[in-house]
């Protein structure tokens, strides 16, 4: 079998088995790939784009599938597949099923000092699957896998290729059976990053108080509650007997504080992912849980009047800070997301601001708030955020980041001019360093030092200029107003629209913030 023949029918399976897209980085050893790729786009059966940096690439198909739109991503040999290192860990630990094919030189010449030639098995990672390919490959539904395929000259086909029409597989979602959960002990729901509407259902149901974060696809309705951190290290969350987690929560010490409680039973529904086991005690699993009937309105009413007040008083607080507070930025932003919207959330300080400030969505209109929490890692975001614009029809997509995330991955602003370019609007917010580092323990006043050369890393980068460079459309706001504004008139296109706030007392707006405890 040739080369080229080998790699025809390594995209065959792929497409039969439900791959939808596919991501190219160029490259000599990955050439059969290539024209394979080009000929498979040709005839309808996958979109192909493609990148110059293979970081990039890897990221962009995680957000192509992180919208259901598998995604196989196609490297050269050598250092090209350890930068696709990154992006298949966040895979891996979210349970992402993308798909890194990569080409290998002759299994001949392993172990030489040939050019470009590595142990690629394995340069991924223990927790991504891997497979030395000579034919079609089987691929899991759950999690990525990396297809590795010795490429012996020659590297280019005699001809084109006219792939026949495959037939898709149906994608079909099921819920896991349940288990019956009693009335009686106060309970919340945590739902986590990717909890999924069961959640939301769960806590209607037994009408208890829904603890959601943006990304948990469970922030909706009428038990949601939008200050729930604030809440948690008041007398109400003393109160708490039973926590019901679904999805996987990340982003609030009260909530972990609460978790690991002595005194609080704990049922979990075990997340997806490399590693399923809770860094809590669990005390009841189940693949899905329900109640019988409502629980005693009492206690729902109590924090639904506490998460009004606590509201409130951050309303008020923040209206009394001089200039355009991250605050501000995530909720209008949130707002700003349609029915039928897409949101893509930038790790670090975004997430959490925007936490506080979700716009209350309603159920059924399917604004999807996602974001990379495997890892919650800052790499890749702008390429993640790209890939899931393209993957999903939205009826509007923005992206909610920090100016050292998209530092981070600026190249993933550069698209080839014959590539697909998504509608999005990357909204950064610009304090000029990492401000997340001053509202934890390197940011107390003895290490003022120290802080910004350790941590803060003021980089006095010109975001416009950065823009220009790339030809990407560029707004600078300094205001709530002009921010609305922006975010009202979309260029079209991939735009950046840079909202600049002030980072020096970012401690002490966080510190006021923790003040809000309803007693």
């Amino acid at each position: 079998m040739t080369s080229a023949d080998l790699a025809r029918d390594i995209l065959s399976s792929l497409a039969a088995q439900g791959v939808l897209e596919i991501v190219l980085a160029p490259g000599s050893r990955n050439a059969p790939l290539a024209f394979a790729a080009y000929d498979a786009a040709e005839a309808g059966l996958f979109r192909l784009h493609t990148r110059i940096d293979e970081r990039s690439a890897g990221f962009l198909a995680l957000g192509l599938t992180k919208v259901g739109s598998r995604a196989a991503v196609i490297t050269t040999s050598g250092s090209a597949v350890a930068n696709l290192a990154p992006s298949a860990a966040e895979a891996a630990h979210s349970g992402v099923p993308v798909v890194y094919l990569t080409a290998d030189r002759p299994a001949s010449v392993r172990g030489t000092n040939a050019n470009q030639t590595t142990d690629q098995l394995g340069l991924l990672g223990p927790l991504v699957p891997v497979l030395d390919v000579t034919g079609p490959p089987e691929l899991p539904q759950v999690g990525p896998v990396h297809l590795n395929v010795p490429f012996a000259p020659p590297l280019v086909p005699a001809d084109r290729w006219h792939p026949d029409p495959v037939e898709r597989p149906e994608r079909r979602r099921t819920w896991p059976s349940t288990e019956l959960l009693a009335n009686g002990p106060r309970t919340v729901v945590v739902a986590g990053d990717d909890a999924g509407p069961p959640a939301r259902v769960l806590a209607e149901k037994g009408r208890w108080p829904l603890l959601a974060e943006p990304t948990s696809g469970s922030r909706t309705g009428g038990v949601a509650l939008r200050c729930y951190r604030l809440l948690l290290d008041g007398p109400l969350g003393a109160e708490v007997e039973r926590v019901v987690v679904v999805g996987r929560p990340t982003l609030s010490r009260p909530v972990q504080t609460l978790l690991a409680r002595d005194d609080v039973e704990v049922v979990s529904v075990p997340p997806v992912g490399a590693w399923n086991e809770r860094p809590f005690p669990v005390d009841r699993a189940a693949p899905g849980f329900d109640v019988a009937g409502p629980d005693d309105d009492a206690w729902l009413d109590r924090w639904l009047t506490a998460d009004v007040s606590a509201g409130a008083a951050l309303d008020g607080l923040l209206a009394e800070q001089a200039g355009l507070t991250p605050y501000d930025v995530a909720g209008a932003v949130s707002a700003a997301v349609p029915p039928n919207g897409l949101l893509f959330v930038g790790a670090s300080n975004p997430i959490r601001d925007l936490d506080l400030m979700v716009a209350r969505y309603d159920v059924g209109d399917r604004r999807k708030v996602i974001a990379n929490r495997g890892l919650s890692g800052i790499d890749g975001i702008v390429s993640s955020a790209i890939g899931a614009a393209l993957g999903r029809r939205s009826s509007r997509s923005l992206a909610l980041i920090g100016d050292v995330t998209l530092l981070h991955d600026q190249g993933g602003l550069v698209l080839p001019h014959d590539n697909p370019r998504p509608d999005l609007t990357i909204v950064v917010v610009n304090d000029d360093g990492g401000s997340i580092f001053a509202t934890l323990e390197q940011g107390a006043a003895e290490f003022a030092d120290r802080y910004d050369r350790l941590f803060g890393t003021p980089h006095g980068v010109d975001v416009a200029a950065l823009c220009a460079a790339s030809r990407i459309p560029h707004w600078r706001v300094n205001s709530r107003m002009e921010l609305e504004h922006a975010l009202a008139s979309p260029a079209g296109g991939i735009e950046v629209v840079e909202a600049v706030v002030g980072r020096a007392d970012r401690r002490e707006l966080d510190l006021a913030i923790r003040a809000l405890r309803a007693d």
